[in-house]
């Protein structure tokens, strides 16, 4: 049989081993070099990241969807209906959060306006997991004070699609949770927790914990926005009633509830810290 002049495909060409188990070990590196190379590239030096529900609406959004399930239970003549009743407080409650994504808009942009008039070496640029929702809001309040903004979006079966807020040359998208995470924190100067579900609980609690086991070091200082919202879904007050975290740990972060103080918070500890 004559042989031929078959050219094989270099190992790092070769996307069938690329994306085998194989190579695993290479696609995580990948997320932690190549977004690294992009924030040195973009010299971006420290951020301000925004967690938050990706389900929350806009202001206009949520009052349309009151007015709609207020229209259809008009129509239905006053007749008792369980399941109208049920979106009816769902509305409601989507109306609630809706402020929050008004304020995490004015929160993001103050910031950036402030944070625009420091040495371009040490501004901090808002970042966040780059979905929609409260995620939106902070990458649509930082590009609308004229800043940049950073989502480090992943991919999910649902929900997560990148915003259009996001500074494309930072606009990254992850398949691996653990090292986003790590970029989340990584160059983070400061946290703002607006309302959110698992996710934002989870982002939350995990970074919490490396600060009180002093695996991240720095001074990180976190805002939870909003304590009507908090203070029903996590009673740290009872953590500390049940002896399962220390008085001090509720120093690791701050409640406001308006923009002015988050704001000047915030302003306050990035300055001490810079």
């Amino acid at each position: 049989m004559k042989k031929g002049n078959f050219q094989p495909e270099k190992a790092y060409k070769n996307l069938e081993f690329l994306n085998s188990p194989d190579a695993r070990t290479i696609r995580i590196l990948s997320e932690f070099l190549e977004p690294k190379r992009r924030f040195e590239a973009e010299k971006v030096g420290g951020t301000i990241v925004f967690f938050g529900s990706a389900r929350s609406k806009k202001l206009e959004d949520a009052k349309e969807s009151l007015a709609a399930v207020e229209a259809r239970i008009e129509k239905a003549s006053g007749k008792p209906d369980p399941a109208l009743e049920e979106e009816l407080e769902f509305a409601r409650n989507q109306l609630f959060l809706s402020r929050y994504y008004e304020d995490g808009v004015e929160l993001a942009r103050r910031l950036t306006e402030w944070s625009n008039t420091l040495d371009p070496r040490e501004r901090p640029v808002v970042c966040t997991g780059g979905g929609p929702g409260m995620m939106e809001a902070a990458n649509r309040g930082a590009i609308e004070a004229g800043g940049r903004s950073i989502g480090l979006n992943i991919s999910l079966p649902f929900e997560q699609v990148p915003n259009a807020y996001i500074t494309p040359e930072l606009n990254f998208e992850f398949h691996y949770f653990f090292m986003r995470k790590l970029w989340l924190v990584h160059l983070a100067r400061a946290l703002v927790i607006l309302p959110g579900g698992f996710g934002t609980l989870d982002e939350l609690f995990e970074v919490l914990t490396l600060i009180q086991t002093e695996k991240v070091k720095k001074k990180l200082p976190i805002v939870i926005y909003g304590s009507e919202y908090w203070n029903q879904i996590v009673n740290m007050e009872n953590l500390v009633k049940y002896g399962v975290i220390s008085r001090t740990d509720l120093d690791l972060f701050r409640y406001c509830d308006t923009v002015d103080e988050a704001f000047s918070y915030l302003k306050e500890e990035l300055t001490a810290t810079a």
